[in-house]
């Protein structure tokens, strides 16, 4: 059986692999930020979109990705978690 760590390198040899898997880095990075940020505060889904005045649906697609959030939703996202919204761009060197 093939482990990911193995099946990633791989396939990161590829480089249109690995722009595309470069260009969702940031995507998957915020996605796993705002679920971290909501089970460290204790809030379901259902919690947290009442405290930022949305659904729990609402919730769902942002934390599966499906949505591009604004500014404002992880600004508010951030707030109702008790978190810090922070937000950088790294240069590479390519």
């Amino acid at each position: 059986m093939t482990k990911i760590a193995d099946l990633k390198k791989r396939l990161m040899e590829d480089p249109t692999f690995k722009q595309e898997y470069q260009a969702a880095e940031g995507e998957i990075a915020i996605i796993e930020a705002l679920v971290k940020a909501r089970t460290h505060a204790k809030l379901s889904q259902a919690d947290l979109a009442k405290k930022i005045g949305t659904t729990q649906s609402a919730v769902a697609r942002l934390e599966g990705g499906h949505v591009s959030p604004s500014l404002s939703t992880l600004r508010r996202y951030a707030e109702a978690t008790g978190a810090r919204l922070k937000i950088d761009i790294e240069l590479t060197t390519d």
